[in-house]
C-alpha cells in the first residue's frame, strides 16, 4: 500500500509535463482576461487623469478571481492534452506493459488535480474575498474621491456619473475659485450650484467642498419656475456615498467566511439565502477540480487506444465538461434565490467524479485479474 503512493521515476516526468502545462496555459488565460476586462477601466482612469500605475494596481486586484475561475478548467485541459499525447505516442502502452496499473497511471493527473483544489480552497476562502473588497474600496477612492482632489482649473471634470465640477481657478491649500457643480443625483431635481470660493475636503464619506458666497438653482418641477437659493457657506458631498454602504451590505462577493456564514441581521432574508449560497459554492467548487480531472482520464484511460479515437473522445470529454459548467451556472443562480436548491451546488461537485470513478475502477471489483504474459496465472 505505501508503495501504491510513493511517486515513481514516471509519476515525476508526467507530473513535470502536468506542472508545466498548467502554468502556461493558466498564464496565457489570465493574460487574456485581464486584457479583455481592463478595457472597461481604461476610460475611466482616462477620464480622471490618473497614472497608468493606477490602472494596473486597479485592474490586478482582479487576478485572483480570474485565477479561482479558470484553474479547475485548465486543470482538465492540461491533462487531457498530456495524456491524449502520451497515448498517441504510445507511451501509455509502454508503461502499461511495464505492470504499469491503470490506478498508478492517474496518479500525477491526480496528485496535481489536489494541489489545483488546495490552491482554489485558499483563493475562495482568502485572497479572493480580499482582492475584491480591495478592487471595490479602490474603485470607489478613484470614482469619488481621487477624482476630486484632482481638479483641473478651466475643464468640467465629472466626479461621478451624475455630479460634474467645474472651477475656474485652483490655489493652494485645495482653495477653489469661481465653481460650477452640475448635480443631478436626484433626477427629478436637478441643480446647478454656483460659488464665488470653496475649500475641498476629504472625509469618510467621500469629497465635500465647503462653498462660500453662491447660490443654488434648480426648477420647481410642479411649477416650471426657476427656485435660486443664496447662501453664504454651504457644505456639498459629491460622491453617492449613501448608496455605497447599501450595496455593500448585500454584496457577498467579497465577505468573508465568517461573514458569510454569519450574516449582519440587517440583510433582508434574500440575500441571506444569497449569502449562504455562496458559502456553499466556495466550498464546494474546489472539488469539482477532481471531477473535471477524472472526466479527462477517463477519456484517455477508459478505452482501447484507437487512431480515429484520438479526436472524437476529447471532443466529447471537452462537450461533457462544457456542460456541467452551463449546469454548475444555472444551479448557483437558482441556489442564490432558493436555499432548497443548494445542497444541488455540491451535488455538480461530486457527482460526475463519482460516477467517473464508478465505471473507471467500480465495475472492475470482483472480476478476475488476467495474467500478463509470462506471468503464472
Amino acid at each position: 500500500m505505501r508503495d501504491l503512493f510513493r511517486p515513481t521515476q514516471l509519476d515525476r516526468y508526467v507530473f513535470r509535463q502536468l506542472g508545466l502545462g498548467i502554468i502556461a496555459i493558466t498564464s496565457a488565460l489570465v493574460a487574456l482576461i485581464w486584457l479583455t476586462q481592463s478595457l472597461r477601466f481604461i476610460q475611466l482612469i482616462a477620464d480622471r487623469g490618473l497614472s497608468p500605475l493606477v490602472f494596473v494596481r486597479l485592474t490586478l486586484l482582479l487576478v485572483p478571481s480570474f485565477i479561482a475561475v479558470i484553474l479547475p478548467i485548465t486543470c482538465f485541459i492540461v491533462i487531457l492534452f498530456v495524456y491524449s499525447r502520451l497515448a498517441g505516442d504510445r507511451e501509455l502502452t509502454v508503461m502499461r506493459a511495464s505492470g504499469v496499473s491503470d490506478a498508478a497511471l492517474t496518479r500525477p493527473a491526480l496528485t496535481l488535480a489536489a494541489s489545483v483544489m488546495l490552491v482554489c480552497y485558499g483563493l475562495n476562502i482568502w485572497l479572493v474575498p480580499t482582492s475584491l473588497g480591495a478592487f471595490k474600496r479602490f474603485e470607489f477612492d478613484i470614482r469619488n474621491r481621487i477624482a476630486a482632489f484632482l481638479l483641473e482649473p478651466g475643464v468640467f471634470t465629472p466626479i461621478s456619473e451624475h455630479v460634474t465640477v467645474y472651477v475656474q481657478s485652483r490655489s493652494a491649500g485645495n482653495r477653489l475659485h469661481g465653481i460650477m457643480i452640475e448635480d443631478s443625483r436626484q433626477s427629478d431635481q436637478p441643480a446647478t450650484i454656483l460659488a464665488r470660493s470653496g475649500q475641498l475636503i476629504s472625509s469618510n464619506d467621500g469629497p465635500e467642498v465647503l462653498l462660500e458666497d453662491g447660490s443654488r438653482e434648480q426648477v420647481d418641477p410642479k411649477t416650471g419656475q426657476l427656485d435660486v437659493l443664496l447662501f453664504k457657506s454651504n457644505l456639498i458631498n459629491l460622491a453617492q456615498s449613501t448608496k455605497m454602504a447599501a450595496l455593500e451590505s448585500e454584496d457577498a462577493s467579497d465577505a468573508s467566511m465568517h461573514q458569510l456564514l454569519n450574516p449582519p441581521a440587517t440583510i433582508p432574508k434574500s440575500a441571506y439565502i444569497r449569502w449562504l449560497a455562496e458559502a456553499n459554492r466556495r466550498l464546494a467548487d474546489p472539488f469539482a477540480t477532481f471531477s473535471y480531472a477524472l472526466i479527462a482520464l477517463y477519456t484517455v484511460l477508459g478505452g482501447a487506444f484507437a487512431r480515429h479515437g484520438a479526436f472524437v473522445r476529447p471532443l466529447i470529454a471537452v462537450a461533457v465538461v462544457t456542460s456541467l459548467l452551463a449546469l454548475s451556472l444555472g444551479v448557483d443562480n437558482l441556489a442564490a434565490k432558493h436555499a432548497a436548491m443548494i445542497p444541488l451546488i455540491w451535488l455538480m461537485a461530486f457527482g460526475p467524479g463519482l460516477v467517473t470513478l464508478y465505471v473507471m475502477f467500480g465495475r472492475r471489483v470482483g472480476r478476475r485479474a488476467v495474467p500478463v504474459l509470462g506471468q503464472p496465472a
